[in-house]
């Protein structure tokens, strides 16, 4: 069997939550997607199916990548709707959590799978050999688990889980696909109760659950403790439990009781007592309103199990602690942890050994090597470090004999010994060779599948290190290096790459250099963002020390810039990640191309602060407008579909939503993994390149809609000002981003050139800047990281 797996058409059987998500996110990936359930009673047999579909519009965070990728999914039932299984490639099974029921289903649905599909069980911990037990023989070799964690379209990871009979060509099928196509994380977790994510990430909750009532401490101290002081996502710990359910919290909680009873750690696999009483009172957490945490007006409040009701939230962690967790080094803040008689940093300590003891005890039963731990609990969970690559940054030897006198001393939650390999001399698990497997005894290397050769710089772990290509150029801006494949990568050195004269004068000048010795550039960042815009603290510096000569001359060569970026005679593309505002959504729609990660929030957001976009880019939709309507054609109707998402900053909150707003073009490139981007975009400069690219002509007849469209949006403004829905000073910003983009106060249908946009923009930017609101408005934002209205 090929070792690609073509998927023209998937089914998912289904319609739950994670069934109907997971055809989302195959259909927002281009496969032709049919969703099945059982047939309804009453009305339209795929009712059901229907009504899940309906609901995928009202989800947040969205399933879809943009609302009308619904109606590209096929409605289904296992009544009458089995037929449609014979043309799919790829089968996902995502019913309910009873082996029993998943087991119907595939005898029912087994005389439809075509001879080639692959079927899968996305379960988040049955049992996959004994769901194979019940499939024909000749399907087996085509079945394995693959467990999408949830939501499914934006949690990085996929676990694949083979059965004894899975064939090893359709394993590196499966990942090739789940890793390009829908930009998963794969790691191969062996048939044991909750894999590997679940298996060690439910454990450190239980673990930290059990500490919180051994220490004494409130549930919203325990959250401080555990969010992003340790590495963390914010909800820390109870929040999560919150946002989960507790009732799912309890029922996870119950399955590793009934399906790991030779675990050393059974006796802990329970729920706490506060925890069945909140369940059973339907207290259960974020979707019924009420949890371990409660809102009352706008204050939330926090179960204090003491008083037996809530109180204000308001865990604080303690100075002593704090200092230690802002401690650089990790081998001295664990030292500091583990000698401080203070009880919080006794909690931390305590919730981290027996993470550590759990892991290293369980790692050869549960995984093939410690790299695949630590990838699930990053992508699984959004830690910043795994539980190995922790216990390794923090000495591995001294934790280790640190973890063993626990345990003798008794101070450990299981009185289970470590495995010897732990003490075999070792400095950790991961290094520059690999990463540890107990079943081999030796460090293996990352997978050499072809679909990882497009992951220039893979999701690093600790102990690798990343070859960082030569570098031609640098200044305090930016860093312009190539690896010999004739394409230049410019990558920004600011904080946030937010866009200052140095990255100006960078750009420029890399661009120069990108011309005479490379065949095209591509401007991408190692980490997210793109680019969160101008320097905005900058800025405001030059306009309160009343130098707006120099303000003038910043606003003057980001156009430049943007332009130089336009006309470049090789080409320029950009990789967009993350946040892509302002400036920085700018330099992409000056690009020959953009190559946008699917999870890219773009905007033109500079109404948000009181200005407008000068970098060029309401002269770019200009151009655009006119390119559309083509001569004589209506500019006004082309311009007015992008008119709100500029003047009310809105941000695309995908880049399949930011080519909806006209903010990336439809020509412009989507990719599925953020691993993958750099690789795409050199490809794109690359194939431009050998087109014999040339940049376009200069726009000198660009057809605007003069004062008959700037009075026209003016009308519409009118409206959304009485209908309160911006404010006078919005009411401004919105009337002279219209100015710009109809060409100023000139005929209808007026021909200018780029010039004549680009002096209107920075005109009414810089009358913009000197306002006392739009000042107001900067400086909010620098203080709070949230817009002003005024």
């Amino acid at each position: 069997m090929s070792k690609n797996l073509l998927v023209r058409k998937a089914a998912v059987l289904g319609a739950g939550v994670m069934g109907a998500q997971i055809a989302a996110h195959l259909t927002n990936a281009g496969v032709d997607t049919v969703l099945f359930d059982l047939p309804a009673k009453d009305g339209d047999p795929d009712g059901i199916v229907l009504k899940a579909i309906a609901n995928l519009g009202k989800l947040s965070p969205a399933p879809l990548a943009s609302k009308a990728v619904a109606a590209a999914i096929t409605p289904a039932n296992y009544a009458d709707g089995l037929e449609l299984l014979r043309g799919c490639d790829l089968i996902v099974e995502a019913i309910a959590e009873r082996m029993d029921w998943k087991q119907d289903l595939y005898r029912k649905i087994a005389p439809f799978v075509p001879a080639h599909a692959v079927l899968a069980s996305n379960t988040s911990g049955l049992g996959i050999n004994a769901l194979a037990d019940v499939l024909p023989e000749q399907l087996r070799p085509r079945f394995c688990g693959v467990h999408f964690f949830n939501p499914p379209r934006y949690m990085h990871l996929a676990e694949l889980i083979p059965a004894r009979t899975t064939d090893a060509a359709v394993l590196e099928g499966l990942e090739s696909f789940l890793t390009t196509t829908l930009g998963k994380g794969v790691v191969y977790a062996r048939d044991t109760p909750n894999f590997i994510g679940n298996r060690i990430g439910v454990f450190s909750i239980l673990a930290t659950m059990h500490h919180t009532q051994a220490f004494g401490l409130g549930f919203d101290t325990v959250d401080a403790l555990t969010g992003p002081a340790i590495g963390r996502p914010k909800s820390a710990t109870f929040r999560t439990a919150d946002v989960v359910g507790l009732d799912t919290m309890a029922h996870v909680i119950k399955t590793m009781a009934d399906t790991l009873p030779a675990d050393p750690w059974h006796a802990h696999f329970r729920s706490p007592i506060w925890l069945e009483g909140l369940v059973a009172k339907g207290a259960l957490g974020q979707k019924t309103g009420t949890g371990i945490y409660t809102r009352r007006g706008k204050d939330i409040l926090v179960l204090d199990l003491e008083a037996q009701d809530y109180r204000a939230s308001a865990g604080e962690i303690a100075p002593e602690v704090g200092a230690m967790l802002k401690e650089k080094d990790p081998a001295k803040k664990f030292a500091a942890l583990r000698a401080s008689t203070d009880t919080q940093a006794q909690f931390l300590w305590a919730v981290f050994r027996d993470l550590f003891h759990y892991s290293a005890f369980h790692l050869s039963d549960i995984a093939e090597t410690a790299r695949d731990v630590d990838l699930a609990i990053r992508w699984g969970y959004g830690w910043s470090l795994g539980p190995f690559e922790t216990w390794q940054a923090a000495g591995w030897k001294q934790v280790a004999e640190w973890i063993a006198e626990d345990i003798v001393a008794g101070k450990a939650m299981s009185d289970a010994p470590l495995p010897d390999w732990v003490f075999d001399g070792r400095d950790g698990v991961h290094g520059a060779e690999g990463s540890y497997s107990p079943a081999r005894n030796a460090k293996l290397p990352r997978s050499a599948l072809p679909a990882y050769r497009r992951q220039r710089f893979p999701d690093p772990l600790l102990g690798e290190r990343a070859d960082p290509g030569e570098t031609v150029f640098e200044n305090d801006g930016i860093r312009l290096w190539h690896d010999g494949d004739g394409i230049a990568v410019a990558s920004f050195k600011t904080k946030l790459h937010t866009v200052n004269d140095h990255v100006l004068d960078g750009l420029q000048h890399a661009i120069g250099i990108a011309e005479r010795d490379f065949r095209g550039m591509v401007l991408w960042q190692p980490k997210e963002p793109f680019s969160a815009g101008a320097d905005l603290a900058g800025a405001l510096g030059l306009l309160q020390a009343g130098n707006l000569a120099g303000f003038e001359a910043m606003v003057a060569n980001f156009q430049a810039t943007s332009q130089r970026i336009k006309y470049s005679l090789v080409p320029v593309v950009s990789a967009v990640r993350g946040l892509a505002l302002g400036g920085g959504c700018e330099f992409q729609m000056h690009g020959a191309r953009t190559v946008a990660h699917l999870e890219s929030h773009v905007g033109l957001v500079e109404a948000g602060v009181g200005l407008l976009p000068a970098g060029g880019g309401l002269k770019e939709l200009a151009v655009r407008a006119s390119q559309a309507a083509g001569p004589g054609g209506d500019v006004f109707a082309q311009l007015k579909r992008v008119f709100e998402t500029v003047a009310m900053a809105k941000v695309a909150t995908s880049a399949v939503e930011a080519q909806e707003f006209g903010l990336l073009r439809d020509g412009d490139v989507v990719v599925f993994n953020a691993f993958e981007l750099l690789h795409v975009a050199r490809q794109q400069a690359l194939a431009l390149a050998e087109t014999g690219y040339r940049p376009p002509l200069p726009a000198r007849r660009i057809q605007v809609a003069g004062d008959v469209g700037i009075a026209t949006f003016k009308m519409l403004l009118v409206n959304m000002l009485e209908g309160r829905f911006i404010s006078e000073y919005d009411f401004e910003i919105a009337t002279r981003i219209a100015t710009v983009w109809c060409g100023g106060e000139v005929d209808r249908g007026s021909l200018v050139d780029e010039d004549w946009l680009l002096q209107l923009e920075r005109t009414h930017f810089i009358e913009l800047a000197q306002q006392e609101k739009t000042q107001s408005r900067i400086a909010h934002m620098l203080k709070t990281g949230k817009p002003l209205r005024n």
